[in-house]
């Protein structure tokens, strides 16, 4: 009798939430694709963000564990603070075979909206969308900090809600042991089954 009345209290329990679906793999090939450094971030001389996720200060490795800080538009033309892409999203940017992650916002003043990233993305070859990667440079000059903004910058692929097996280049961060790691194309690469997965 137990067993029956187990039995149908299971029947008429509520059944669990269906489990979360996973954002599909998008990619952007035509993205433009800017970058900020230690100099000329907002304020200046500091890794500052506006939205922290999985960092206080604007860094990271480029692995799908620790993603460098990616810039995105934002308006604030409904007196809230409207991101482009939420805050914590992954990108994969295969020119810099690195992963990023939402957690800045790029353009400045009382309309964000109508300035850099969130406006004009189309203004610089067709593009449809408009990122800002931090690739830091604090312990460079400010010269080959910004000399490696102008090779990062341009219309490039980006990978939104990547999957995490997506080939990572050597060395923290786009700047990294006196080099600009950069120009690897826009070429998605993965690491093959049975090799160590990417950093």
């Amino acid at each position: 009798m137990l067993a029956v009345l187990l039995a149908v209290a299971a029947c008429d329990a509520v059944p669990p939430p269906p489990a979360p679906t996973a954002t599909a793999l998008t990619v952007t090939p035509d993205t433009y694709i800017t970058a900020y450094t230690w100099y000329d971030n907002t304020p200046e001389g500091s890794p500052d963000i506006s939205h922290p996720v999985l960092h206080k200060k604007a860094g990271g490795r480029g692995t799908y564990a620790d993603p460098v800080t990616i810039a995105v538009g934002h308006s604030l033309e409904t007196g809230q603070d409207v991101l482009d892409f939420p805050a914590g999203t992954r990108i994969y940017l295969p020119d810099v075979r690195r992963y990023f992650i939402v957690e800045d916002t790029c353009g400045d003043g009382p309309a964000p909206e109508e300035g850099p990233c969130h406006a004009d993305a189309a203004r610089h070859g067709g593009a449809s969308t408009w990122l800002d990667a931090w690739i830091g440079g604090e312990g460079e000059g400010e010269s080959f900090a910004q000399r490696c903004a102008e090779q990062v910058t341009g219309v490039r692929a980006a990978v939104f809600h990547p999957a995490d097996n997506f080939v990572v280049a050597p060395g923290d961060g786009v700047i990294h042991d006196g080099i600009c790691d950069s120009g690897y194309g826009n070429q998605l690469v993965t690491a093959s089954p049975g090799s160590t997965p990417p950093r």
